[in-house]
């Protein structure tokens, strides 16, 4: 597996992700419970960045229809998200949040 160094986990707060750009593909870092997790960024229902969105409970709200989405999972919990999200493998390197871009 390929891993990829995304950000610094200060970056990363529980009610404030990190978006950042891997590979042509945006990316939403997220923290829930201690844990980092890394999904698509894009709101599949229409341009929205989904870590610009309401977090709260291990989901994320988008911040233009209110499409909601389980962060652990990607799992899309209300419309019109229109489907679920790909998630990714994330893992820490000393203080560097790194991710597969392999979907899980």
């Amino acid at each position: 597996m390929s891993w990829i160094a995304v950000c610094d986990v200060s970056q990363v707060q529980e009610n404030f992700p990190y978006s950042a750009r891997v590979k042509d593909t945006e990316i939403g870092i997220f923290l829930v419970d201690g844990q980092y997790y890394a999904m698509e960024d894009i709101c599949p229902h229409a341009y929205a960045l989904l870590s610009q969105g309401f977090v709260e409970d291990g989901k994320v709200e988008c911040p233009l229809h209110e499409a909601l989405f389980d962060i652990r999972t990607g799992k899309c919990l209300r419309e019109p998200g229109g489907r679920d999200l790909k998630t990714y493998p994330t893992r820490l390197n000393e203080n560097q949040i790194e991710i597969s871009l392999i979907e899980e």
